[in-house]
């Protein structure tokens, strides 16, 4: 019952930043993309600003992921995995995600939309728990 429990304070700790997140972070791509209007004027921004922003979203969203996962399977190597593949994605998405601001989205708007989603939201989360589920299952099934 607490392992189910300490489940869903990290799920509410996940929906707490998305709720949060207009004052939280500093992120002025939020209403260039929420107007999904794709004239909308590239806003200003500050470099050093914007990736400490993203930098600490990260970091929050990478906790409560795998506070997730380790109370979710409740164990410790599973754990240090998902933070590998969740610090291995970002690695690699972070920096096309600022070559796109960088662009100011020129490469594709639809493209950077999807990429910021991969920066800002644990998509990551939605992969592994399926993932560590199905393997967890043929753990079983094989003892």
């Amino acid at each position: 019952m607490l392992r189910w429990f300490l489940v869903l304070v990290g799920v509410f700790g996940l929906i707490g930043i998305r709720g949060l997140e207009d004052k939280i972070f500093y992120d002025p791509f939020l209403s260039y993309f929420k107007s999904a209007d794709h004239s909308a004027v590239f806003p200003k921004f500050e470099w050093l600003k914007l990736i400490s922003s993203y930098l600490f979203r990260f970091l929050l969203n990478a906790f409560f992921s795998l506070w997730i996962i380790y109370f979710l399977f409740q164990n410790k190597e599973w754990t240090k995995q998902a933070f590998i593949l969740i610090t291995l994605i970002f690695v690699i998405v972070f920096p096309i995600y600022l070559f796109c601001i960088n662009d100011k989205f020129e490469f594709g708007y639809l493209f950077s939309f999807y990429i910021r989603r991969f920066v800002i939201q644990p998509l990551a989360l939605l992969l592994i728990i399926p993932i560590f589920y199905y393997r967890k299952r043929m753990q079983d099934s094989v003892s």
